[in-house]
């Protein structure tokens, strides 16, 4: 499977630092019958006992309710989703090529399940998203 590259939105929600936050920011989507892909929860370095939650999609008016009822909100930071097959370099490559064309991350999370890759990078701009989408496009094609 080729790797698929799209810009996504965030729905983010700061949060006080404590336990069962996540649970109980996630209990309305759950009960809306939402299908989140990603979920990103980390507290602020230097803040601890401040958070912030990160989900995708909120799609559907039931969904979008529930996000917003418990203060999710529509992000403004652009992201872009990559998703497909992995092989040993291709972190490496997208990240090389991303600094090659001079653009910095917000952040990026990035995993493998099995043979699967996925990837949530976060930009600056849109325009760096945008730009970017064809940077990770062009180096998960070359070969190793």
């Amino acid at each position: 499977m080729p790797l698929s590259v799209k810009k996504i939105v965030l729905w983010r929600k700061e949060v006080d630092n404590n336990a069962g936050i996540l649970a109980n920011a996630l209990a309305p989507l759950a009960n809306a019958g939402a299908d989140i892909h990603v979920v990103m929860a980390y507290r602020f370095p230097g803040k601890e006992s401040n958070a912030a939650i990160e989900l995708y999609p909120v799609t559907g008016k039931k969904s979008v309710t529930a996000a917003k009822e418990v203060g999710f909100s529509a992000s403004a930071i652009p992201a872009l989703l990559v998703e497909g097959d992995n092989r040993a370099g291709l972190g490496y490559a997208t990240a090389q090529a991303i600094a090659g064309a001079g653009i910095s991350l917000d952040f990026l999370v990035a995993q493998v399940v099995g043979r699967k890759y996925s990837a949530v990078f976060g930009f600056e701009s849109d325009a760096d998203a945008t730009k970017c989408a064809a940077i990770i496009r062009r180096a998960a094609a070359k070969k190793k």
